[in-house]
């Protein structure tokens, strides 16, 4: 049997709410015996240069990527790989996103508030280097100030979907995330479809709306999926004719429960994840290989 290579395609720096600079996320990944990764930052792709660069200097395949927070009654995220860093559309769009990112920190840290806790926003930004915070960041708060035993605890009392902190405001449509990130000669996937919060059912009815629009793939591979569930949304992609991407959402000390590659110790994405979407970016655009 060959030897499998182990990726992972969905992480974060400290350019969004990861922990780590870009280039030490691929250090990171390089000493964990991966072979490739997505630098998946929220709205941002300030990170994906360095951390390319370092990709080439150490050995490390890094392929440019970004996480899109879309407009949902729950929670959606749209990944989006190998996309040009230079597009004017997906920068104007991203310009448009950031603003109202702003309007969504005051949000959760005055909802935080009035639920007794002391933080500011301009704690959060503290331990935000690249100024845009995030619920990691509350959460780091929360956790520090002893208010929670750790991040993940927080998440699930305050900050995910449906708990007291939790903000939904977005710009950008589901629709205008797949453009954009068309438009930058990408693939888009939604990511971590359990927080989508729908029935089997009407999560594959979304899934095909989302289809419609030019959706090219989910997130088939994920830390927090049983293996039920990845079994479960494979078996969706298949059906719906979907590709299939994969990912533990590192954050380093922002989320230290999750393992880069292996999640919550367990996950493995294989290359061929990655050489099966590549293919399939080949094809939709015509790439001559």
């Amino acid at each position: 049997m060959s030897e499998h290579k182990q990726i992972d395609l969905h992480t974060h720096s400290n350019m969004s709410d990861g922990s780590f600079p870009p280039a030490e996320v691929v250090r990171h990944a390089k000493a964990n015996g991966l072979t490739a990764i997505a630098l998946t930052d929220h709205d941002s792709i300030a990170g994906v240069r360095e951390a390319m660069e370092e990709g080439e200097r150490i050995g490390v395949e890094v392929i440019p990527a970004i996480e899109l927070s879309a407009v949902s009654n729950t929670e959606l995220h749209i990944l989006g790989y190998f996309i040009d860093l230079e597009n004017e559309l997906l920068l104007s769009q991203l310009d448009r996103a950031l603003k109202v990112r702003r309007n969504r920190t005051a949000e959760t840290c005055q909802a935080l508030v009035n639920l007794g806790f002391d933080v500011t926003v301009e704690e959060a930004l503290a331990i935000a280097p690249a100024g845009l915070v995030g619920r990691a960041h509350f959460a780091k708060l929360l956790t520090e100030k002893g208010y929670t035993s750790s991040v993940k605890e927080a998440f699930d009392k305050y900050l995910s979907y449906g708990k007291p902190a939790y903000s939904n405001s977005q710009c950008l449509t589901a629709r205008e995330c797949i453009e954009m990130i068309e438009a930058a000669g990408g693939l888009s996937f939604a990511a971590h479809l359990h927080l989508i919060k729908l029935e089997d059912e009407p999560l594959k009815e979304f899934l095909t709306e989302l289809k419609a629009m030019g959706l090219d793939g989910i997130e088939g591979y994920y830390t927090e999926y049983t293996e039920e569930m990845e079994n479960k949304y494979r078996n969706m992609a298949k059906e719906l004719s979907l590709a299939v991407s994969g990912g533990t959402d590192f954050h380093a000390g922002m989320k230290p429960h999750i393992k880069i590659g292996t999640g919550f110790g367990n996950m493995f994405v294989d290359y061929s994840v990655l050489t099966k979407m590549r293919n399939l970016r080949d094809k939709k655009y015509n790439f001559k290989k």
